[in-house]
């Protein structure tokens, strides 16, 4: 083996073997064990939630891989509508045309070009990451198969009338000309202005009179559009008004005044303007009184001609400004006021995104909400953590239509066509159309120009990737799926969805049985990551490092504005004053399951991966260490007389605890638990204590070669079994050093990741064994304490006395002395009787037997009291700096709650060590 552990020497090499042999495909005799990939956007590069995300997936596919099941993970990616076709667009405005230049199909054929140059990117970088979906059955939502199932779905729906067309309110971006989903619609706090108008009254031959109704807007652009102004119904100022009318000012349209109790008496005036076509909330009021509805807007949301002829063909904001100036014209601008709003954006076109009246697709979700529910409710599927399931259940009893269609070229065009009486015709392709209607050729038809939301199709993903609607073997094998790994910002638009379908169009059959919901990746201070902020750590760059200028030039490329560069430069170079160290793929893996407490977001920080570098560190010089004890010697490998000493018998006892933990926390998917068994179990157990421990044996010349056989054997097959624990989380460094230690147990299979995953032995239990060590360990661990409190080399062989001990204890040092001695470095103890008294000695305890080290003759009083007065003296001065921070109104004030909480643990350990060091003093000077 190399004396250092170099990741980038072993990764790629191990990946491209594994992936050339076939090794991901399902190979398990076992029971089915299958999971999703939530497909990413074909458009997508590697993010940190997707590294997480699939960092557990892979976990759970290689442990399952290892006990036999019959795993497949299946992978694909998502042809993500509107930011593919987005991506190509720009590629064609750099070349000074448009998508309208080529025309639709030649611009899905360009887009298609696309895709298959440059469109595989992610799914290269969850390679990097050591994923090991089954990439022989990868699947794309626009492939072949899977826009078949979309079709017949969509056919379905529309047949049994759970499909429909209608005009309703959708958000729509201006700039891209679609409707949007929820989710693709960013609200973020912006500054903005609250304008108040003066309504005035209507008298009863509809004229304006002096008296007004005061309204308030963020949005004075709609109030050309306004059919009622609400007030509620028991607010005893307006009351006397329900049902009377406003002259609308600059339209001179009569609106009525409604009593709802959407009108909140207690904010502003308690009068709100309603405009329906251009407010979700409005629209719901205007139903309710069967106000007008009328759209002012066209689809760049410029003032069409229903508005006055002085506003039509101006643009939303340029007609605010002149909507304001004429009412304050005509005296009827009351007030404005600064005030902070929601604005909603579309997440790539960046415009303000317009409520906007269109005709649409719709699914009618309630009928398919109820039996969704009901999966949920008996349990067959569960959620993890269970708490999520609320999440779940507000969504579906609250649920609305589902609008299905989107304004873009790019994705699975609806299969309906019309004819010139606007008659709806759904199939396949026309030809089917015209054979299902009984249609004449001479009847002209005209497909339908939208295509589907993208959540559509991958609603379908867990039965269409397996080859629905036909009944293929893959189908019947691994449908439902085991778990669907997912975040809970997605809960409604993936996961509830995919529920819907899979029950309706799966014989009633869930799509998984559990849904394991993660947090978010935020960074070291709980910020969510953005490139806004900066704060954005590329996975593959904590992978295979970057320096200072690279990361720069990265997280600043395409920012226009200087402030922003600047700011962002400036949080990089402190964050980041050296760039990022290669840490390699096991350490960022192990440092996500470590992380990975059921639910929670969590914080990244490269604290913690260089610790669990250090950990890959730890594990290649352990395995330096069995190899150097074992190799070209006899491990004893077929002397079934093989003698085990306690030591052996105690860490064997271990393994068996650990493996049986360490497989309850997979299955309750309690990572961060199973990660801290597994470090604690192999940094501590085994290469802090069971390597020392094995060294009085394998390096005296008064013990048996039986002896020596069982460690050695000790040795190889629990840190083969420990590699074997690790590989799911740690896939290369565990593969790179099993191969030098399968030769030393006969193995001739060719890779760790189709071992047996260990499995508890419960007569390998040996309670006797691990409390004696336990013993062992707290003797050692005393001495150790001792030498550390009185500054005592840790070569200089000590004098021990024992007192206040009982014959068990004399009876666990004897099972143990060779390792004491050797560890503790000391000499053969003295056992204390009763009546002997103990000259002045540094004490520790076992239990209450007490272990005496003589301190005359070991230390030179007068030079450890100067000692230690330095150390005191200089922790004191870092603690009174420290107090000082944290008695500063003005740092424990305005500081992050999480910096304060640093500074006050910093202060706790100080003081603890002061503390010690003043207790050590004060035994010194008595001596």
């Amino acid at each position: 083996m190399d004396k250092t552990y170099n990741p980038q020497d072993i990764e790629q090499r191990w990946y491209k073997h594994w992936e050339s042999q076939g090794y991901f495909q399902p190979s398990g005799t076992g029971d089915p064990y299958c999971i999703m990939i939530p497909p990413p956007n074909v458009t997508g590069t590697l993010h940190m939630g997707h590294a997480f995300q699939d960092t557990i997936m892979d976990s759970l596919i290689r442990y399952h891989r290892m006990k036999g099941d019959n795993t497949l993970w299946q992978p694909g990616t998502d042809h993500a509508g509107i930011s593919t076709q987005m991506v190509v667009e720009r590629q064609l405005n750099a070349e000074g045309k448009t998508r309208h230049d080529l025309g639709r199909d030649k611009f899905v054929e360009r887009v298609w070009d696309w895709k298959e140059e440059s469109g595989g990117e992610i799914t290269q970088q969850l390679r990097r990451l050591g994923a090991s979906p089954d990439w022989s059955r990868e699947r794309f939502t626009m492939d072949d198969g899977l826009s078949d199932s979309v079709g017949n779905v969509f056919e379905q729906l529309f047949d049994e009338g759970l499909i429909y067309r209608g005009k309703r309110l959708v958000n729509w971006d201006t700039v891209l000309h679609t409707a949007l989903s929820d989710i693709e619609v960013l609200n973020e706090e912006e500054n903005g202005h609250m304008w108040h108008f003066r309504y005035p009254l209507a008298d009863e031959q509809g004229n304006a009179t002096d008296e007004h109704l005061i309204v308030a807007t963020t949005r004075p652009e709609t109030m050309l559009g306004d059919s009622g102004v609400a007030v509620h119904p028991d607010d005893e100022r307006y009351q006397h008004l329900i049902g009377k009318f406003i002259k609308l000012p600059l339209v001179g349209r009569l609106i009525p005044i409604v009593g709802d109790d959407y009108a909140d008496p207690e904010k502003g005036t308690g009068c709100v303007k309603i405009t329906p076509a251009h407010d979700f909330n409005d629209y719901e009021v205007g139903a309710r009184h069967n106000l007008e509805v009328i759209n002012i807007f066209d689809d760049s949301a410029k003032m069409n001609d229903t508005v006055p002829e002085a506003y039509i063909g101006m643009d939303r904001f340029d007609a605010r400004k002149k909507i304001v100036t004429d009412l304050d014209a005509l005296g009827l601008l009351d007030v404005v006021k600064d005030h902070k709003l929601m604005v909603p954006r579309g997440d790539r076109s960046g415009t303000v995104i317009e409520p906007y009246m269109t005709d649409q697709w719709y699914v009618k979700v309630a009928p398919l909400a109820g039996p969704a529910i009901e999966a949920v409710e008996s349990g067959r599927i569960k959620f993890v953590p269970d708490n999520y399931k609320n999440m779940y259940f507000s969504w579906m009893t609250d649920v609305q239509d589902w609008c299905i269609s989107r304004q873009i070229w790019w994705g699975h065009r609806i299969p309906a066509w019309f004819d010139d009486s606007g008659k709806v015709y759904v199939g396949k392709d026309e030809a089917a159309v015209r054979e299902k209607y009984s249609l004449g050729s001479e009847l002209a038809l005209r497909q339908d120009t939208d295509v589907l939301d993208t959540w559509f199709s991958s609603a379908l993903w867990p039965f269409s990737t397996l080859g629905w609607p036909n009944k293929t073997e893959a189908l019947q094998t691994w449908y439902p799926t085991n778990v669907l790994v997912t975040g809970f910002d997605i809960i409604f638009f993936w996961v509830a969805r995919m529920i819907m379908f899979g029950l309706k169009f799966m014989d009633g059959e869930v799509p998984f049985k559990e849904v394991y919901m993660h947090g978010l990746v935020r960074d070291a201070e709980g910020q969510k990551m953005s490139k806004s902020k900066g704060n954005v750590i590329d996975p593959l760059d904590v992978i295979e490092g970057i320096t200072l200028d690279d990361l720069l030039e990265k997280r600043t490329k395409n920012l226009m504005q200087d402030h922003t560069r600047d700011s962002i430069a400036k949080a990089t170079l402190k964050q980041f004053p050296d760039g990022i160290p290669a840490f390699g793929t096991d350490a960022l893996r192990f440092s996500f399951a470590a992380l990975a407490s059921t639910g929670r977001d969590i914080r990244f920080d490269l604290q913690r991966i260089e610790g669990y570098r250090n950990f890959c560190n730890k594990l290649w010089n352990g395995a330096r260490y069995v190899m150097m004890q074992t190799e070209d010697k006899d491990i004893g490998l077929d002397n079934p007389n093989r003698e085990l000493s306690q030591a052996d018998r105690w860490i064997v006892s271990r393994l068996q605890k650990t493996s049986a933990e360490v497989a309850e926390h997979f299955e309750k998917y309690r990572f961060d638990l199973a990660a801290k068994a597994l470090y604690e179990f192999t940094w501590h157990e085994y290469c802090d204590w069971y390597l020392e421990l094995s060294k009085p044996v394998l390096f005296a010349d008064d013990v048996s070669d039986s002896a020596k056989h069982g460690t050695r054997y000790t040795l190889v097959t629990v840190f083969e079994s420990i590699l074997r624990l690790l590989h799911p989380i740690m896939p290369y460094i565990t593969e790179e050093i099993w191969q030098d230690i399968k030769p030393l147990l006969a193995i001739t299979d060719d890779t760790i990741m189709l071992q047996s995953y260990p499995v508890a032995d419960n007569s390998l239990d040996d309670a006797e064994a691990e409390s004696g060590m336990t013993w062992a360990q707290d003797f050692i661990v005393g001495i150790r304490k001792i030498r550390s409190e009185m500054d005592i080399k840790p070569g200089k062989v000590l004098p021990i006395l024992i007192a206040n001990w009982t014959e068990q204890d004399q009876a666990l040092y004897a099972s143990c002395t060779r390792e004491i001695l050797s560890l503790a470095k000391i000499e053969p103890v003295k056992w204390l009787t009763s009546d002997e008294t103990a000259p002045e000695s540094a004490t520790a305890l076992v239990g209450d037997m007490q272990i005496l080290i003589p301190l005359a003759g070991l230390i030179d009083k007068d030079a450890e009291i100067k000692r230690l007065n330095r150390e005191i003296e200089k922790i004191n001065t870092s603690l009174q700096g420290v107090l000082g921070r944290l008695n500063n109104p003005a740092f424990t004030d305005k500081a992050p709650e999480n910096v304060v909480a640093q500074v006050q643990k910093q202060a706790d350990e100080q003081q603890a060590a002061l503390d010690q060091l003043q207790q050590q003093l004060v035994k010194i000077e008595a001596m």
